[in-house]
């Protein structure tokens, strides 16, 4: 009786709390056409053989994904090697359904009896860790780069809240992506994270052909009348407790 109790009373403090003027300042429902990221990083154990994981994932892993129906897969490596070495795998998929289909067939017998081929992969890292991002509104799809393109920038952006983050989605969406394009910051793609590590946070993507090439872009943006006013609005104040920023090359 006392539990009934409770759930009854959690119920009706979640109706008053999450009243109508409430749900109108959530931020606007994902589109049909929004894919999904996921962002794989392989860390190389030490003396890890890195080429029997390269083979694993690209004659395996990631036909696997294609085939299942994944948009998008490619590999990248972290500029200059650092140690320890990773691999990064970054995936798009159409939707969260097909998400979930890709994952069922990882788990397929056919999938598990070809991997048997690749045991040596198994050896090179202790495990990976994966992250799920859903694409922003204002690019629902990833944009492919050309093969000029040989640098790749990965930014991801952590908030205090979730609120801040929503707010900086929001200025991407409505602003900043827009204010990218004009400058010359090739986007790949943009993400709000929902499942990974640093959250509440958001991902994206550029792509340069060389950091000189990267360098002035970034200078066009940071002297820009656009941004130097969209800076200081109230609206987009405080969204951003840390960036961190990781340069990849495809391989």
């Amino acid at each position: 009786m006392k539990r009934r109790k409770f759930v009854a009373s959690s119920a009706a403090i979640g109706a008053t709390t999450i009243s109508a003027s409430s749900l109108d300042r959530i931020s606007n429902p994902l589109a049909a056409n929004n894919e999904v990221y996921e962002l794989r990083t392989y860390e190389i154990s030490f003396g890890g053989n890195r080429g029997s994981l390269m083979t694993y994932l690209s004659d395996l892993l990631l036909p696997t994904l294609t085939y299942a129906g994944a948009n998008h897969a490619q590999m990248f490596k972290e500029v200059g090697d650092p140690e320890p070495s990773k691999i990064w795998v970054m995936v798009s998929y159409p939707s969260m359904d097909i998400y979930q289909k890709c994952l069922e067939a990882q788990s397929a017998d056919a999938f598990i009896l070809n991997g048997k081929d690749h045991a040596d992969a198994g050896k090179t890292y202790n495990r990976y860790v994966s992250s799920l991002s859903t694409a922003f509104n204002g690019l629902p799809q990833m944009r492919i780069p050309g093969d000029e393109k040989t640098l790749f920038e990965l930014r991801i952006y952590e908030g205090p809240n979730d609120d801040a983050v929503r707010r900086k989605v929001a200025m991407f969406d409505d602003e900043e992506i827009a204010l990218f394009d004009k400058v010359g910051l090739d986007s790949v793609f943009f993400g709000k994270m929902v499942i990974g590590p640093y959250m509440p946070c958001l991902v994206y993507m550029l792509a340069h052909d060389d950091m000189a090439e990267r360098g002035a872009a970034w200078g066009r943006f940071v002297a820009s009348d656009e941004w130097n006013t969209m800076k200081s609005l109230p609206k987009y104040a405080n969204t951003i407790s840390n960036i961190q920023k990781i340069f990849l090359e495809k391989i």
